[in-house]
């Protein structure tokens, strides 16, 4: 099945204690069905220093569940849920995501 959210997306999250926060997503795992968004589901973690990084308490993204998180609608900025529609004719055609909110294309 085609993703739904890709990497590069403006994603608003649903649920949580970042509800209703907006992002980027970083990265995809689709095994997983989570997603690493950009200043969203922080947590702190302990690092000992080496000789790249130096040590102490650092901050960083956890993945958040796919489920959790919408797809910013291109027109207005709320979240909206994702369809799929073939542009063009006979070998030419293209799939594209569509914003069911307001029927505008995702990517184009």
């Amino acid at each position: 099945m085609a993703a739904k959210i890709r990497k590069g997306d403006k994603v608003i999250v649903l649920t949580g204690r970042d509800k209703g926060r907006t992002g980027e997503v970083v990265e995809v795992r689709p095994a997983d069905d989570r997603a690493l968004v950009r200043g969203i589901n922080m947590i702190k973690r302990h690092q000992r220093q080496s000789a790249q990084q130096e040590g102490g308490i650092i901050s960083k993204e956890s993945a958040i569940h796919l489920s959790n998180l919408a797809l910013a609608d291109p027109k207005d900025g709320k979240p909206t849920r994702v369809g799929f529609k073939f542009i063009g004719e006979g070998d030419d055609r293209k799939k594209v995501r569509v914003a069911k909110r307001s029927g505008a294309e995702i990517d184009g």
